[in-house]
């Protein structure tokens, strides 16, 4: 969900006026790829790199995740949504971390679209995890270092138990993966679009699906 403090720069707006739009384009989005038909659908809230930004507008961000959870468990009670969150939990604040489980609990029998939340994610850090729990499975006998297989990492991602993605969608014009889903994407389709997030709309979803519709997916075979 990219490009949401370029989006208020060329209106000069503050950075988080940008960001509060972007919720809003994430809610439609959600809402509408339940409606499609849509099973699984990941999205990038915040990574482990945006730490980086300025204390201002990461604690705007949390305030604003904050204020998204409380509005969820209420909005998305109506819907048949699932919402699970993927990513490292330990640097978010209690008060955070409760409502997510709150959300979790409260969505965890829908049957619709499952949401994915990626909230303090990396897709390295993924690996990296999954790598260090079979590394402590070996040190303690329960597995051979000659049985870890791609079967074994995957059951250990943030992801397991769910389908690897056929799309990767990024909106805003830039071509780069930015450490999104690295191990799950191996064989994604990727569509990328010249649109800000907060002026992503349902239509251009469409576009989307349809481009990925023209697409000749072999997987590595004829």
């Amino acid at each position: 969900m990219d490009g949401n403090r370029r989006w208020a720069k060329k209106r000069s707006l503050p950075r988080s006026a940008g960001h509060r739009y972007g919720a809003q384009t994430f809610r439609n989005i959600t809402k509408y790829c339940g409606k499609c038909g849509i099973k699984y659908l990941t999205v990038y809230a915040f990574s482990t790199e945006n730490w980086k930004r300025p204390k201002s507008e990461v604690d705007g961000i949390m305030k604003l995740f904050k204020e998204y959870l409380n509005e969820s468990i209420t909005d998305f009670r109506k819907e048949n949504i699932k919402t699970c969150f993927i990513g490292d939990f330990t640097p978010l604040s209690p008060e955070i971390i409760e409502l997510m489980r709150e959300a979790e609990e409260l969505t965890k029998d829908k049957t619709g679209l499952c949401l994915n939340i990626a909230i303090n994610y990396g897709g390295r850090e993924e690996i990296a995890q999954a790598a260090r729990r079979l590394a402590m499975e070996v040190a303690q006998g329960r597995l051979s270092p000659d049985d870890i297989s791609d079967e074994q990492l995957t059951a250990h991602m943030y992801t397991a138990g769910q389908p690897d993605p056929d799309l990767i969608l990024r909106p805003s014009g830039e071509y780069r993966i930015s450490n999104f889903l690295l191990w799950q994407s191996a064989y994604a389709e990727y569509v990328f679009m010249d649109i800000l997030w907060p002026d992503f709309k349902p239509a251009d979803l469409d576009k989307a699906l349809a481009e990925y519709a023209k697409r000749n997916r072999r997987f590595g075979g004829v």
